[in-house]
């Protein structure tokens, strides 16, 4: 990326607005200045001008602001001009700065030179990303964290650890004799790199989780044909997503809704009555069922206990090993029903039922969907089987970002198991650190970036 052009773009989202922004970045803000306005700015203050084409007719009156390196966002002069959202005004605006020598801006461009000029780390641009997208009260506020540096604080502080650990290793690397570790213990390396790994898997644990905020939570609900399922969809989306009738078989696609519980987003689906069938079209809704299983975080198994039947059972030990699971009592308004929120006899919400016992299975917790019964307690319950923490600070994360979180932790477990080895220890030390850079942007590759910034909105 060549930092010696100037950008210019609008930065505020296309369409007719009361307000519309055009932001020019680079060595040659100045002349943009001087030509649109007839002046330079002083820096930060708020200045209300006529902003004037090639031959001095005025374009628009606006608010001009002027940042001078390197106290901007990009770490460059850069001036702002605030017009009215007409996208006819922004568009001659954009063209007459152009003239006087801006380039219009790519994707990402501007954060890009952010990160570029040691304002941002790789992750804390990505971050102004996620804010701008983020569609969830958490995910706002997650991602409000990692701009802020708080990730990064945390990926560099194990990183910096790491190196130093490194260094003392090689230092001694010609003191010890082949096999002999007294000089690791001698110079207390072996619990430090223990607290590491621990705060390593930590931070891990915590990245996990901020993806799947970033993403959105998968739920899946599913049960034998006539169980509740749709109508539960409808209830907790608080909207009629699905139809929902007496007749066994009525779903025959996987249904989706999105919503938030206490912030956190999450879709439902709701798919198919799995059972043995010769109807082609159910048998194609069942297939979808078990592919949205197959995607999903937490499976919510519905059964009516009027109806309680072993197919159940044998029904979940076709669940994917792995996947959390609560089992849910359906049509709890039903006479004769345990109470809303809870089933008499049955595991406690928390244990999920994370294995399909032999048998009729009995309900973590019992709701009626059709006067809202036991909904709070699902809710909480769902919650708590993602293993969503109320109590932390989520940070905002990626895929990449877990991807080289769990590099650095392989590397690390191979490190200590190569302390005999003070060459081997030292490598793989070598590339958790690596690993662990790669996240904030301490060690990138050119072509990252690329896959990174490309994805921005222009403007930004």
């Amino acid at each position: 990326m060549d930092v010696a052009h100037t950008l210019v773009a609008v930065a505020t989202a296309p369409g007719h607005a009361g307000v519309g922004v055009v932001r020019i970045s680079g060595p040659l803000a100045h002349t943009v200045a001087q030509g649109v306005l007839g002046r330079v700015p002083k820096p930060r203050q708020a200045l209300f001008a006529a902003f004037a084409d090639a031959s001095g007719r005025e374009i628009d009156r606006g608010v001009a602001i002027w940042f001078a390196a390197p106290a901007s966002y990009t770490g460059e002069d850069t001036l702002e001009l605030q017009a009215h959202g007409n996208p006819l005004i922004l568009a001659a605006l954009v063209r007459r700065c152009v003239e006087l020598g801006a380039e219009p801006a790519g994707p990402g461009e501007f954060t890009q030179r952010a990160f570029l000029n040691g304002k941002l780390s790789l992750d804390q641009a990505e971050a102004v990303a996620d804010l701008i997208a983020a569609d969830s009260d958490a995910a706002v506020a997650a991602a409000r964290r990692s701009l802020a540096g708080e990730f990064a604080a945390t990926v560099d502080a194990l990183a910096d650890e790491l190196l130093t650990v490194r260094a003392l290793v090689e230092a001694s690397l010609d003191f010890p004799e082949e096999g002999d570790i007294d000089w690791l213990q001698r110079l207390d390396l072996l619990p430090r790199l223990h607290v590491v790994q621990a705060r390593l898997a930590d931070a891990l644990a915590a990245a996990r989780r901020g993806m799947r905020l970033r993403e959105g939570y998968r739920v899946v609900i599913v049960g034998r044909p006539n169980v509740g399922k749709s109508t539960l969809l409808n209830a907790l989306a608080g909207e009629e997503v699905a139809i929902t009738s007496p007749i066994a078989g009525t779903t025959r696609d996987a249904l989706r809704a999105h919503l938030q519980i206490d912030g956190v987003p999450i879709e439902v689906t709701d798919t198919a009555g799995l059972r043995d069938t010769d109807d082609p079209v159910e048998r194609i809704g069942i297939e979808r069922a078990r592919a949205a299983l197959a995607r999903a975080d937490l499976a919510l198994w519905l059964v009516d206990e009027r109806e309680v039947a072993a197919e159940d059972s044998a029904l979940m030990r076709e669940l994917p090993a792995a996947l959390p699971r609560l089992v849910v009592r359906s049509k709890a308004d039903v006479a004769g029903g345990a109470t809303a929120g809870t089933a008499g006899g049955g595991p406690s919400a928390d244990s999920a039922g994370s294995s399909a016992a032999a048998g009729p299975l009995q309900a973590n917790l019992a709701v009626s969907a059709v006067r809202g019964e036991g909904l709070p307690a699902l809710r909480a319950a769902i919650l708590r089987q993602l293993d969503w923490r109320t109590d932390a600070s989520p940070i905002i994360a990626r895929e990449r970002h877990v991807a080289a979180l769990e590099q650095a932790a392989g590397h690390l477990a191979a490190a200590l198991d190569s302390v005999a080895a003070p060459d081997l220890l030292a490598e793989e030390l070598r590339l958790a650190g690596d690993a662990l850079g790669s996240v904030t942007g301490r060690v990138v590759a050119d072509d990252l970036l690329g896959e990174i910034f490309g994805r921005f909105c222009i403007g930004k």
